[in-house]
């Protein structure tokens, strides 16, 4: 999930957007609030399994540090088997131990540029998340960051993906280099609204996991909807 070079894209500090060819988005999964890691590997197995998942955010509620380990130490293995990344949200000494591929920041710009000084010059992902105005998403850009990721994850999901999520997706999409991940509703049928926003990448959560046919037939269905917008943008 490293930057994504796009040549007809602005820098962080661009004034006026630039047309451009649809790039096709990848997946984005983000695991439930809460998990018990040997309960939840079948489905994310199957969820990995079933289509183009770029990376795996471990965004979840524990009761402390040693918990959050254990988590991403038992998901990173079968996650980077099967070719995605792992970010991790939060704390960057546990991204070194489980052996993770970033980390999702969304304390701010003041950790952010911390994490990027410290981390990517060793080489993982840096991620800004908590991003509500087009001014803290330049200032993302701007701090260095990876990618910027348009939606709130600590609120509950609606159906829909955000109006304003779509919004600022669109923009960013269509004026920046950093890549630019979306956050779908709660109805995998949301995909389509994220995928017509141009983002490099499109977060699902409750969508997946929450499916009632399994992840595996959620993420099917995901691959299948970016196909007709990418149908649709031809």
């Amino acid at each position: 999930m490293a930057r994504v070079a796009k040549d007809k894209k602005k820098t962080a500090g661009a004034a006026a957007p630039v047309a451009e060819e649809y790039h096709r988005p990848r997946l984005y999964l983000v695991t439930p609030r809460k998990i018990d890691p040997a309960a939840f590997l079948p489905a994310l197995e199957a969820a990995l399994g079933a289509g183009d998942v770029a990376a795996v955010l471990i965004h979840c509620e524990t009761s402390g540090e040693t918990e959050l380990q254990q988590i991403a130490e038992a998901l990173t293995p079968p996650v980077q088997a099967r070719g995605a990344a792992v970010v991790l949200a939060g704390d960057s000494r546990i991204v070194g131990r489980a052996k993770a591929d970033g980390i999702h920041i969304a304390e701010g710009r003041e950790a952010l540029a911390d994490a990027v000084d410290r981390l990517q010059r060793q080489g993982f992902i840096v991620g800004a998340g908590n991003l509500k105005t087009r001014h803290e998403a330049m200032e993302a850009g701007e701090a260095g960051a990876d990618y910027v990721f348009f939606g709130m994850l600590d609120k509950p999901e609606a159906a829909e993906i955000h109006d304003k999520t779509v919004a600022l997706g669109e923009w960013w999409a269509a004026m920046f280099e950093p890549a630019a991940v979306v956050l779908s509703g709660a109805d995998i049928a949301s995909v389509t609204d994220a995928a017509r926003t141009g983002a490099d990448f499109i977060a699902l959560r409750a969508a997946v996991w929450d499916h009632p046919d399994g992840p595996a037939a959620a993420v099917a269905a995901a691959e299948r909807l970016i196909d007709e917008a990418a149908a649709e943008a031809r």
